[in-house]
């Protein structure tokens, strides 16, 4: 989706778009951002349409809330980017993450007219051909598609979701700018090479491109159906694939209540009570059983069908876990609850990489103070949540990086937690969760567990057996033509350097200057013609110029702060 961008590149074609983004940030307070990373050097033709003086006075606001309301103004693609940075606590401090959370993805719709050219131009059929009849007010509009009921030919009801027009090229060049702009981070912001913010934009990159194609959430669904199979307390909204491209997904029509909606529930004879405690056996199914979840299971994403069955929808945020990480995962929410600190730090070690060396003394002693929080009650009083919150928190303090799939587990089962008591005030989730984690242990010292585990272990010794020769042989091979190298990376010069091609550069200006002022003397000192009041114009010019060019170096210096 996005290109590499250098000095010269495709920014310049996107000079409005880029002048945009930088009113904004100017507007909520990040001018300073804006002159750090000296984006006057590659589009001074941006900067110059800007005043300062048009920001808004918004001091009481916290940076936190700024960034949240810099992102919802600059529309889409940084919505998104914020929703995904509100799951990496790796990369930002507890407020950052918190007020990120709140960023809304409702958008105003758009006509009527451009949904109905996207589906005929996706099918290349009239949609009263593909379709019995289609509402044309939405259910719901985001920043990447929207909503429509419609009825299929053979009387089916289905919601159809269809992408915005031209939101790909919108995405396209927002992403360029945006990594044009990570590029300046790493070579101008201090530390901020080693968070590497190219590669968190080409990450999101990624993501972004599978959320812009409906096919991959289609298959998220039927996967999703599959490994429910035969579960009678949850129900999969079914995919047309006879209206399925990357632009537009048919599913099944949902008729369900709100889980939020007790009294509603509870007038249709449903149970709040049993909902809850199946709404949590599913969210733990899917992590610790399937590891593949639902990673934004709001009350906004589920519906109660009779007989207190659950449906989920909007499959377009998914996360994954691997064996190994739901074990270590295990493993630490059981060293919590018995309040092993030393196990408990093993087994975060074992679920995060980290740049440095990490202080256990220290990550020990704000793990005793966790547990102290929070381990004072009985389990039923316990808020599972806010403790894997707070674990989430703790890490990222120090420095312990996780994968964002973990993070996303955090939140999902939290938020099915927080659900699960709007329901049932007496909800009890250490208790529902406590089955699924003595299965995981159990299931790892089981006897066929062991004995697969000790096979893959042979198998992959005798494959490295066999391998070490053939490499011996290429290191020596290598060695005998002199082309193994070795490489050397100097860290902490780019400030050094920086600074130096900067000297440089006011050096050099200073003897343009000075060779303008002394050739303009010579002019006048020549009295060449034409002449004003007796005075060469050519030498008045010359001393005009040179003036400017005085000036001009004189503010460069003030601005920088330093003469």
């Amino acid at each position: 989706m996005i290109k590499k961008i250098g000095i010269i590149g495709r920014t310049y074609r996107h000079v409005q778009r880029y002048r945009q983004i930088l009113m904004v940030l100017f507007k909520y307070g990040f001018g300073d951002v804006i002159d750090t990373l000296r984006i006057e050097q590659y589009l001074e033709i941006g900067l110059q349409m800007i005043s300062r003086r048009r920001r808004e006075k918004i001091e009481t606001l916290s940076r936190a809330e700024r960034v949240r309301m810099t992102l919802e103004e600059l529309g889409p693609t940084f919505i998104k980017l914020g929703q995904i940075l509100s799951t990496r606590p790796d990369l930002l401090p507890v407020e950052f993450i918190r007020e990120l959370g709140k960023l809304q993805d409702d958008v105003p719709p758009y006509p009527f007219k451009q949904v109905k050219e996207t589906i005929e131009t996706e099918f290349g059929s009239p949609l009263n051909k593909l379709v019995n009849y289609f509402k044309e007010t939405p259910l719901a509009s985001a920043s990447l598609g929207q909503v429509h009921r419609a009825q299929l030919s053979d009387g089916e009801e289905v919601v159809i979701k269809v992408q915005r027009p031209n939101i790909r090229k919108t995405v396209e060049v927002d992403m360029e700018i945006m990594l044009h702009m990570a590029t300046l981070m790493e070579k101008h912001l201090i530390g901020w090479d080693i968070r590497r913010p190219t590669q968190i934009v080409e990450e999101f990159a990624r993501t972004l491109e599978k959320e812009l194609d409906y096919n991959i959430e289609a298959a998220h669904m039927e996967r999703f159906a599959m490994q429910f199979t035969g579960e009678s307390t949850v129900y999969v909204p079914k995919v047309y694939r006879e209206l399925l491209s990357s632009r537009v997904l048919a599913m099944e029509y949902i008729k369900g209540i709100k889980p939020a909606n007790i009294d509603i529930l509870k007038k249709e004879g449903l149970d709040p009570k049993e909902i809850a405690v199946r709404g949590f056996d599913l969210i733990m199914k899917q992590i610790f059983v399937h590891g593949f979840f639902h990673a934004d299971p709001h009350p906004g994403n589920i519906f109660i069908l009779p007989n207190n069955v659950i449906s989920y929808i909007d499959f377009g945020m998914m996360g994954r876990l691997n064996r190994e990480n739901r074990e270590n995962f295990a493993d630490l929410i059981i060293a919590v609850i018995k309040k092993d600190e030393a196990k408990a730090v093993n087994a975060l070690l074992r679920l995060a990489t980290s740049d440095e060396e990490v202080n256990r003394h220290y990550l020990e002693r704000d793990l005793i103070e966790l547990i102290d929080q929070h381990f004072y009650r009985s389990l039923k009083e316990l808020d599972l949540g806010a403790l894997l919150h707070q674990l989430m928190d703790l890490m990222s303090k120090h420095r312990l990086h996780v994968s964002p799939d973990l993070f996303l587990m955090v939140k999902a089962l939290g938020t099915v937690e927080g659900l699960g008591r709007i329901l049932d005030p007496d909800f009890d989730a250490a208790e529902q969760a406590a089955p699924f984690v003595k299965h995981i242990r159990l299931d790892r010292i089981h006897p066929k567990r062991i004995a697969k585990d000790m096979t893959d272990a042979g198998t992959e010794f005798f494959h490295l057996l066999k391998e070490i020769p053939g490499e011996v042989r290429e290191i020596l091979s290598l060695a005998r033509r002199g082309k193994i190298k070795m490489e050397f990376e100097h860290k902490g010069l780019e400030p050094l350097l920086s600074n130096h091609d900067r000297i440089s550069n006011r050096i050099a200006f200073a003897i343009v200057l000075a060779a303008q002022i002394i050739g303009s003397s010579l002019i006048v000192l020549s009295d060449v013609p034409p002449k004003w009041f007796d005075i060469p114009i050519i030498g008045l010019l010359g001393f005009l110029f040179a003036g400017i060019m005085g000036f001009w170096l004189l503010i460069t210096i003030l601005k920088r702060g330093k003469m």
